[in-house]
C-alpha cells in the first residue's frame, strides 16, 4: 500500500513539492485540489507528469464509497473503502443548522464494549490521519452543491463533525491528533474545534494528554453505568479505570479548555435505566459542568442487551431533570439502515465470506 497524501498539511506538501522539483505554488494547488475531495489525477491546475509523479508514491485515491444508504428520515449512511481494501463506515445526519459527520478512526475496535457491533472483530488497525481527513472530504465533496452559502467550489458542507465510528480515537492518539490539527487548519476545511466532538470510553491517561492539546473540542465520554462493577459487565475498559479516576481526568479538561464535558449514557433494558439507577447517576454528576446524553439501545443482533422502551426511556430523562441534571434523550435517527456504528461493516462482511 502507498502513503496517503491527505496525511500531509499544506506546508508539509510545500516541502514535498520543492522536493520534487516544483515551484513551491503547486502545493497550494494540490492542498486546494485535496481539500475538494479530487483524487490526485482529477486536479486539473497540475500537469499530467507531475500527478504521475505523485501517484508513483501516493494513492490516487485514499478513500472510496463502496455502497451508500439512505434513511427515511434524510440520514445517510456509508461504506468507505481504503486502498488496502479495509471498510469502515460513516453516517451524515442533517439538521436544521448544518450538517454533521460521524467519522471512524479504526478498522474495528479493541474495547470490547457489549453494545457495540463495531468490537466484534476486534481491532484490525489503525486509521491514518489522511485516512480520517478523506472521509470528510468525500462527503463533503458529495454534497457541497447543496450548500447556500455562495462559496462556490470551496464550500463547505459538512459543519460538525463527531468521532464517534468505529474505534476509540484515544487508542488512535497520535493519527487523531494528527487529523484534528489538518481538519481545523484555516487553509483547508476550517472546521471548528468547538464543532467537534471527541468520545472516549475513558482510557484516562489519553484525556490528560488530550486537555493539553490545546483544543478546545467537545470531550464526550461513554459512561452507560453509574458504578464501576455494572459498568465492567458491559465495558471491559472499565477494569483498568475506574469511574472517579474518569471524573478527576473530566475536571482537568474543563480547567485547561474551560469546556464542559459531556457523557454519554445507554440505556439498556434491566441494566441500567430505573429509579435507583436515575437517583445514583444524579448523586454521580450533580454540579459538575456536564452534561448528560441517553441513548437508546439500537440493539445488535450478535448481542443480547435489549433496549429499553421510549415511555421507559422518558421517565429516565425526567428523573434526571428533576435531579437537576442538565440531560437530553437524543433522538434516534438512521435505525432503518443499521445506524448504529459497526453494523453496516458486519453484515457485509458477513454477506460477503
Amino acid at each position: 500500500m502507498k502513503k496517503i497524501i491527505q496525511d500531509l498539511s499544506l506546508e508539509e506538501l510545500e516541502t514535498l513539492v520543492l522536493e520534487l522539483g516544483e515551484k513551491k505554488f503547486r502545493a497550494k494547488q494540490l492542498y486546494e485540489g485535496l481539500m475538494q475531495g479530487k483524487s490526485i489525477r482529477a486536479i486539473s491546475s497540475l500537469s499530467k507528469a507531475f500527478k504521475e509523479t505523485l501517484c508513483e508514491q501516493y494513492e490516487d485515491e485514499a478513500i472510496r464509497i463502496k455502497e451508500t444508504y439512505v434513511s427515511a428520515d434524510g440520514t445517510e449512511k456509508y461504506l468507505f473503502e481504503f486502498a488496502d481494501g479495509n471498510l469502515v463506515e460513516g453516517v451524515l445526519m442533517k439538521y436544521k443548522y448544518g450538517y454533521t459527520q460521524c467519522v471512524s478512526t479504526q478498522v474495528g475496535c479493541r474495547m470490547g464494549c457489549k453494545f457495540c457491533a463495531s468490537t466484534l472483530g476486534g481491532l484490525v488497525r489503525n486509521l491514518t490521519a489522511g485516512e480520517i481527513l478523506s472521509q470528510v472530504l468525500i462527503v463533503n465533496a458529495l454534497h457541497r452543491s447543496e450548500v447556500k452559502s455562495g462559496l462556490g467550489d470551496g464550500a463547505r458542507a459538512v459543519t460538525n463533525l463527531v468521532l464517534m465510528g468505529s474505534g476509540e480515537p484515544l487508542d488512535n492518539y497520535a493519527e487523531v491528533i494528527k487529523f484534528l490539527k489538518n481538519v481545523t487548519a484555516a487553509g483547508g476545511l476550517n472546521i471548528s474545534a468547538r464543532n467537534i466532538s471527541l468520545s472516549t470510553c475513558g482510557l484516562v491517561p489519553k484525556m490528560y494528554a488530550l486537555a493539553n492539546e490545546g483544543l478546545p473540542l467537545n470531550l464526550t465520554v461513554s459512561l452507560h453505568s453509574t458504578n464501576d462493577e455494572d459498568r465492567a459487565r458491559v465495558m471491559p475498559v472499565a477494569k483498568a479505570y475506574k469511574i472517579s479516576e474518569i471524573l478527576k481526568a473530566c475536571k482537568y479538561y474543563f480547567e485547561k479548555t474551560g469546556r464542559r464535558y459531556y457523557f454519554e449514557y445507554t440505556l439498556i433494558d434491566g441494566e441500567n435505566c430505573d429509579e435507583e439507577h436515575a437517583k445514583a447517576l444524579v448523586a454521580l454528576l450533580k454540579g459538575l459542568p456536564c452534561h448528560v446524553n441517553l441513548i437508546r439501545l439500537n440493539e445488535v443482533k450478535e448481542r443480547t442487551l435489549k433496549s429499553t422502551s421510549d415511555k421507559a426511556a422518558y421517565r429516565f430523562l425526567g428523573m434526571l431533570e428533576k435531579g437537576g441534571l442538565s440531560a437530553t434523550l437524543r433522538r434516534q435517527i438512521g435505525v432503518d439502515i443499521g445506524g448504529a456504528c459497526g453494523q453496516l461493516r458486519a453484515s457485509y462482511l458477513d454477506k460477503n465470506e
